[in-house]
């Protein structure tokens, strides 16, 4: 049986609060990557619940952090898609994403 391991590395400050973020996998090279934000979630098989891990740099600004949230419930819905073939789940994701990145959008204008 073939393994493959992802590793993550989280660099804090004096107060516990993400100063940098760098992952590595072994299906991915040897190269270190580095990321802003992670969200991680497992289904706990022993517990039949989800286990989250949401972790954020602070140099992560608010608005990469909606479009990052946005962008990982699209992938939801793909995989629900593909996992399930749940058409109606998956359109209501997608639906939803849509909408958020409307509000989004309009956010911005405002701002500018």
């Amino acid at each position: 049986m073939k393994k493959s391991e992802i590793r993550f590395s989280i660099a804090l400050d004096d107060q516990k609060v993400p100063e940098a973020i760098s992952w590595q996998a072994t299906d991915a090279g040897p190269d270190i990557h580095f990321a802003k934000a992670i969200n991680i979630a497992l289904w706990d098989r022993d517990q039949s619940g989800t286990m989250k891990i949401d972790l954020w740099t602070k140099d992560m600004p608010v608005e990469e952090m909606k479009y990052f949230y946005v962008d990982t419930m699209g992938a939801m819905a793909e995989s629900i898609m593909t996992a399930t073939s749940d058409e109606v789940m998956s359109k209501k994701i997608r639906a939803l994403c849509k909408e958020l990145m409307e509000h989004i959008e309009e956010e911005a204008k405002k701002q500018s």
